[in-house]
């Protein structure tokens, strides 16, 4: 069975606002001011929790940045899972992308960096987690992206096989996980920073889900 593999945040959904606020509810706990802003920050925020929070780091001046990220880590899980839907929506033909897929006959699964219990939160409070045969996470696995055992290990979870499979994702570790499975990869352009991911060399562009079925029939025939 072909298989199409998503990414979660900043694939099928803009997690940012949520993401962003939980950092800087995070270092409100720790005695900082809020350093990290919607919209200007997104793309930072698509990169994980201790991206941002290095990011505060730096804007603070902070003399052990490790040392601040480490601390706030866990506090910025905890902010998230509180509130973890606030702020988060589906792009535009998501869903209606992976109805189509399955319908073909197509298995789709999750594939995200982000820690498992939370990507199933997620999905589960947005009303979407059934409609994907499998999900692996930051710490499903003892390894994450861009190492290729999650993305290996979703595809077999979701029935399909590992040589028809695609990735679909947004950022440079989405891309370096399909290159090391060597399988081919799709990049969103409606992200932070656009068709800029185009100099990541991915097999594909997709600039809308409406276009992604003539995608998968070209790269995974």
């Amino acid at each position: 069975m072909r298989c199409v593999i998503f990414d979660l945040d900043g694939t099928l959904a803009d997690t940012a606002g949520d993401l962003i606020a939980a950092c800087n509810a995070a270092l409100g706990v720790l005695g900082h001011a809020p350093q990290l802003a919607m919209g200007a920050d997104d793309a930072t925020a698509f990169r994980g929790g201790r991206a941002m929070l290095r990011l505060a780091a730096g804007r603070l001046g902070v003399d052990d940045a490790e040392a601040l990220v480490e601390a706030g880590y866990p506090v910025l899980l905890a902010a998230y899972g509180e509130a973890i839907d606030r702020h988060t929506t589906l792009y535009p033909g998501a869903m209606a992308a992976v109805a189509r897929l399955k319908s073909n006959g197509i298995a789709v699964g999750i594939c995200t960096n982000k820690p498992e219990g939370l990507a199933e939160t997620l999905l589960r409070r947005m009303g979407v987690r059934d409609d994907f045969a499998a999900l692996i996470g930051a710490d499903t696995l003892p390894v994450r992206k861009p190492d290729p055992a999650p993305f290996r290990e979703a595809v077999a979870r979701s029935g399909g096989a590992l040589d028809r499979s695609i990735l679909i994702g947004d950022t440079i570790t989405d891309r370096d996980t399909a290159r090391a499975a060597g399988r081919p990869c799709a990049l969103v352009t409606f992200g932070p920073t656009g068709r800029a991911v185009a100099e990541l060399a991915p097999e594909a562009l997709i600039d809308h889900y409406d276009g992604l079925d003539a995608i998968i029939d070209r790269l995974i025939p």
